[in-house]
């Protein structure tokens, strides 16, 4: 995933590929972003980004964003990326993403013994006109899955029925 945010007017985005969902129905969603990430500090400062969802067509652009600081480079020029205002955090979405979630920090208790930042979404965003997308998984060791064929088996989840 992207991880956009916006510091002293200036807008950013790194790739992130330690992030988990942390509980539900209300969800908090963790990224783990160290003090060597140049949005770790505007994440600090402002308590607000967005995780923007990018589709496997992006998947050498999210590399090379990630090969890369904000510090040395404007990396929405360098990377031809479209900023887009959102409704509720200053930190801009990435347009051409299939999805965009404006988050606020929820808590930061965690950040300085762990780097882990818990954000909640606030307000969510998809590109509708991307009826199939196929997004990809990072492996952790440079490989990355594909989106596959989707099995449904919600009628077996007796227990779970309330979130359906």
């Amino acid at each position: 995933m992207l991880v956009t945010t916006q510091h002293r007017g200036t807008p950013n985005v790194m790739t992130n590929g330690f992030n988990m969902m942390v509980r539900h129905p209300r969800p908090l969603v963790a990224c783990t972003m160290g003090p060597w990430d140049h949005n770790h500090q505007a994440l600090v400062e402002t308590g607000e980004g967005v995780i923007s969802i990018p589709t496997a067509d992006m998947a050498a652009t999210v590399v090379d964003i990630g090969n890369c600081s904000g510090a040395d480079v404007d990396k929405f020029a360098e990377f031809d990326l479209t900023a887009v205002a959102g409704a509720e955090v200053q930190a801009p979405l990435v347009a051409g993403c299939f999805a965009n979630i404006e988050c606020k920090v929820a808590d930061s208790s965690l950040v300085a013994p762990y780097n882990l930042f818990l954000r909640e979404p606030v307000r969510a965003w998809t590109d509708r006109s991307q009826t199939q997308p196929q997004l990809f998984h990072h492996r952790g060791d440079g490989t990355f899955t594909l989106d596959g064929p989707t099995i449904d088996l919600k009628e077996r989840m007796t227990k779970w029925q309330y979130l359906l």
